[in-house]
């Protein structure tokens, strides 16, 4: 074909490469094409072991457990009316995660995306759920002049 395209398959023509041969003798062919059906799934950067495979899971999985257990207790103080409290624990959790994710090379199941991806979603929703259990109602921590004139600009119209 012209196109470069192979008629059998549906993405472009890759030639074949000779490897060394099977256990018969025969030369091995590899491809370097996709194969139709996805076997596994990649591990994502990051998401090896954060200790050796010799200890146990616990201190394997050392840095989820950190920030789930930090989230827990952020949900405990939650719960026992002390709001503000909890969900500052709740965000900060979050952010370790985000900070744990960058600086570690192996994390763990704190690993579930591509490290970028991993770092801004739990550096975004930590920093949201911070700054708005900073500016939570009656007597706000933090006061941000220019959302109550907007407020008043939509509710007032």
């Amino acid at each position: 074909m012209s196109d470069g395209r192979n008629p059998e398959s549906d993405g472009p023509q890759v030639r074949d490469a000779v490897s060394a041969p099977d256990a018969e003798g025969h030369p091995r062919r590899t491809t370097r094409r996709f194969p139709r059906t996805t076997a596994d799934t990649a591990r994502p950067e990051g998401g090896g072991r954060a200790a050796s495979g010799a200890a146990p899971a616990p201190a394997r999985q050392w840095p989820m457990l950190v920030v789930l257990g930090t989230v827990a207790a952020g949900l405990l103080v939650t719960a026992l009316d002390r709001f503000r409290v909890g969900t500052l624990l709740i965000g900060a959790a979050l952010l370790g995660g985000a900070l744990l994710r960058w600086l570690l090379p192996g994390v763990g199941m704190l690993a579930v995306r591509s490290r970028f991806t991993d770092i801004v979603t739990y550096g975004v929703l930590g920093l949201a759920i911070v700054l708005l259990a900073l500016m939570v109602q009656p007597d706000p921590w933090l006061e941000v002049p220019f959302l109550k004139d907007t407020l008043h600009f939509t509710v007032d119209g």
